[in-house]
């Protein structure tokens, strides 16, 4: 029989301070926005879009337990459409953990163009958005 016992690498997934030369202000953890706003694949598009006001881009889409199944984009927020967020989000969003070191992800985000990542723990839970101008 196999039990799992989380390691180091599961503590700094979820956001868990971590001590050291490499502690939890060199991750970027740190600077992840939690304020990102979010909705529910059963919402109204033209919902979300009242919601989000001019400071966001995106709306991230979660299920009940806050688990990330998709972002709504700043095309599909703005088109204010009456249809339903799961038929207008986009899947599969990249995704980063908390722990993850700030010097390389911001050095990946300047090489692939990215103006944001969607930061989560293991188990897919949302923690928030980090953005490279937060960098």
């Amino acid at each position: 029989m196999y039990e799992y016992t989380a390691g180091k690498a599961d503590w700094g997934s979820f956001g868990l301070p971590l001590e050291g030369r490499a502690d939890s202000s060199t991750r970027v953890g740190s600077v992840t926005r939690t304020d990102v706003p979010t909705c529910r694949p059963d919402e109204l598009v033209s919902a979300v879009a009242e919601r989000v006001g001019d400071e966001w881009e995106i709306s991230v889409v979660t299920n009940e337990r806050g688990v990330v199944a998709g972002v709504l984009d700043r095309a599909a927020i703005r088109s204010g459409e009456q249809i339903l967020v799961e038929e207008a989000m986009s899947l599969g969003p990249r995704t980063i953990r908390p722990s993850a070191r700030k010097g390389k992800i911001e050095q990946r985000m300047r090489d692939q163009n990215l103006a944001h990542l969607l930061v989560t723990r293991s188990d897919g839970t949302l923690v928030g958005v980090l953005r490279r101008d937060d960098l």
